[in-house]
């Protein structure tokens, strides 16, 4: 992976400095920049072989860098990125891409006008767990998709910047596109702000597509019990993931017609083994991957701009009281 070798890594705080300790065991870290003295001293311990840049400038210009990885506040992506891309790297921006919908695409315009690789840090994409759904998904195993309900709950970490929706939706939202191969036309989406006004601590999001299959996403920081669950009802089987306990089950059970009446037929649940590795380390070899190759990422920027899309469309329902959001499919 020579042509990759030179990543920059903007930003090592809380999940930063698990990307930089990613790269850095993968051999193709250059450098790391973060204007704070704690993420400076969190890199020098990750990476002590590691540049460790003094400006954003000086990391952006740095004539062995070929790739910026960015995992800072999403307010900032689209000016880190620009820059990033300005100067000539490819670039991976942590989830969501930007904040706003026209920001992401002016990202995707600049990536592709200049044939850089954008891709965006959706990591379930890159689960071995959500692979192998997927994969049983596109081989017919579960028949016809008819629906999928996602649970993401915990109590705990409270965010003052942003909502629940924005905080753990874009992961289901990522995987259930990509379950179900297509946008949703319409969103409809109601939240509660039970602790600090107009940030809301739970939100339910149902996303309605063209093919019939319909989409619930249930998340929370105000729950007594931690909860990852994403369940794929089939015409044929149904399927079930759960992060908690790691166990993915492909379950025998649909509904028969038998003389004009629906009969439940009860099959049993069979685990489904899925390789043990680290999601994060899968995202960043893909990344590297792309580099190498020149293809597009498997949660590229356009991708990125979808997920983003439903989020504002979802946040646009719940200010309205759940009232129904058409979306422009782009």
């Amino acid at each position: 992976m020579e042509k990759s070798r030179g990543v920059v890594v903007l930003g090592c705080g809380g999940w930063g400095k698990n990307v930089v300790r990613t790269v850095s065991a993968l051999g193709v870290l250059r450098g790391v920049y973060d204007p704070s003295p704690d993420g400076q001293q969190r890199a020098r311990e990750l990476a002590p072989e590691a540049e460790l840049y003094p400006s954003l400038e000086a990391a952006l210009g740095d004539p062995g860098a070929t790739a910026a990885m960015i995992i800072t506040p999403a307010e900032t992506h689209h000016r880190l990125a620009v820059g990033a891309l300005d100067a000539g790297l490819d670039v991976f921006v942590e989830k969501p891409v930007t904040v706003s919908v026209e920001d992401a695409e002016d990202l995707v315009t600049r990536a592709e006008a200049t044939d850089r690789i954008l891709m965006v840090g959706h990591l379930l994409e890159y689960h071995p767990a959500y692979v192998k759904l997927s994969q049983l998904v596109n081989e017919g195993e579960l028949g016809k998709l008819q629906y999928l309900i996602s649970n993401r709950l915990n109590l705990g970490k409270i965010r003052r910047e942003e909502n629940a929706l924005w905080s753990f939706a874009p992961h289901d939202v990522a995987v259930i596109l990509r379950l179900v191969g297509s946008m949703p036309f319409q969103i409809v989406a109601t939240g509660g702000a039970y602790i600090q006004p107009n940030i809301a601590d739970t939100t339910v999001t149902q996303l309605l597509f063209d093919n019939g299959v319909r989409s619930h996403i249930f998340v929370s920081w105000l729950h007594p019990f931690k909860e990852q669950k994403l369940v794929v009802i089939g015409s044929e089987k149904m399927a079930s993931y759960d992060d908690v306990t790691k166990e993915l089950v492909l379950y025998d059970r649909r509904v028969d017609w038998e003389e004009g009446e629906p009969i439940p037929v009860r099959g049993d649940g069979v685990p489904v083994p899925f390789p043990d590795d680290e999601p994060l380390r899968l995202e960043c070899l893909h990344f590297l991957e792309c580099i190498e190759k020149r293809r597009r990422p498997l949660s590229d920027g356009r991708g990125g701009l979808r997920v983003l899309q439903i989020l504002h469309a979802a946040q646009r329902s719940m200010i309205t009281n759940g009232s129904l959001v058409s979306i422009a499919v782009k």
